[in-house]
């Protein structure tokens, strides 16, 4: 827990912050808010970008990913912004061949799917080759708002695992828990790979000028509880472990609703719910020694104003003006949500929640 700074040492805006200090828990004039992918394809400036270029160079051209993150950033008015960049940007210093083909999202072009091929996966002391995104975080924390902190991320090991050895996007993760099931030894290696590079990748970030960072655990939910705890926690308790000190963690999953104790107990300052769970439930079942953020559904945001406001309004109500609500989606924003939308649920929630 990230029990070292005092509001009587803060000297720092960022740190000052309603959003950093939201995640120590600390009274803020009104919730916090950010919401995943809040630069992406609904916005027609982001589009704009994309067609000069593809996703992957608009990844690997810091100039470009620093531009979006701002943009989005500023123009929302939320209270952090997040780099632009993608969790399977990993994969390639680890020895895999990513692609990013058109209509069908990221592919691996040779995939793990055998304990011999656990072997390829490089055991990475050097995350230099990920020197785009440290360059854009550089670029971002340079043109943002003095005070607006800036989210680094990284993949949660399993949901990076998974895409290693499905090649891509899975409903039923065949491939992968064949290999959890048959070779524990092969997977807890891959695992273990994954999350060392993790650490690396996540300290450089923070080092570059990321004041907070996210684990994305986006296909964690396919998993039971005990396969979580026996297969999963170990690894994204290692990552969360060895993160820089005093850099908040926020723990984030879909469809988790069966393992948040588990998820609590891996780790993290803020803990994310999905919108599948009723949110005062979710945090109190996770302790209210923790921040939690959430929870909005994604696809509440092509409603009326009227009820986004009400859907807005009942996760504030539930979370009663504790201290350690952040306020976000329970998932990323779709390409297709309505921009004014999303600029209306901000300001509702920092209208409703002005305290």
């Amino acid at each position: 827990m990230i029990n070292d700074n005092s509001t009587d040492t803060i000297t720092n805006p960022i740190d000052d912050s309603p959003f950093m200090r939201a995640c120590r828990r600390e009274p803020t004039p009104y919730t916090p808010v950010w919401l995943m992918r809040q630069a992406g394809r609904y916005m027609s400036e982001y589009r704009a970008v994309r067609e000069r270029v593809s996703f992957l160079e608009l990844c690997k051209n810091p100039d470009l990913a620093a531009e979006v993150t701002v943009y989005a950033a500023h123009r929302l008015n939320v209270d952090a912004a997040i780099i632009f960049a993608d969790i399977l940007l990993i994969t390639e210093p680890l020895g895999l061949e990513l692609e990013f083909a058109k209509g069908d999202g990221p592919k691996i072009h040779n995939p793990v799917r055998t304990p011999a091929d656990v072997n390829r996966v490089r055991h990475l002391e050097d995350v230099s080759s990920l020197d785009y995104v440290y360059e854009a975080i550089r670029r971002t924390r340079a043109a943002l708002r003095k005070d607006l902190p800036l989210i680094g991320f990284c993949g949660a090991p399993f949901t990076v695992a998974s895409y290693i050895i499905e090649g891509g996007s899975s409903r039923n993760f065949i491939h992968t828990k064949r290999l959890m099931y048959t070779d524990a030894g092969a997977w807890h290696a891959l695992m273990e790979r994954v999350a060392h590079a993790s650490v690396l990748y996540l300290n450089r970030q923070i080092e570059a000028g990321a004041n907070a960072v996210q684990l994305f655990d986006s296909w964690v939910g396919c998993l039971s509880a005990e396969d979580y705890r026996t297969y999963v926690q170990p690894h994204s308790a290692y990552i969360i472990k060895h993160v820089t000190k005093g850099v908040p963690v926020l723990h984030f999953g879909t469809g988790t609703a069966t393992i948040l104790e588990d998820m609590r107990d891996a780790g993290g300052d803020v803990i994310g719910l999905d919108w599948r769970i009723d949110f005062a439930d979710g945090w109190r079942r996770i302790g209210f020694d923790r921040a939690v953020q959430g929870n909005l559904d994604p696809v509440a945001l092509f409603a009326e104003p009227d009820f986004i406001i009400n859907q807005a309004r009942k996760i504030l109500i539930a979370a009663a003006n504790r201290p350690g609500h952040i306020f976000n989606l329970g998932h990323g924003i779709l390409p297709e949500t309505p921009v004014d939308n999303v600029l209306r649920l901000i300001e509702t929630v920092h209208e409703i929640s002005a305290r």
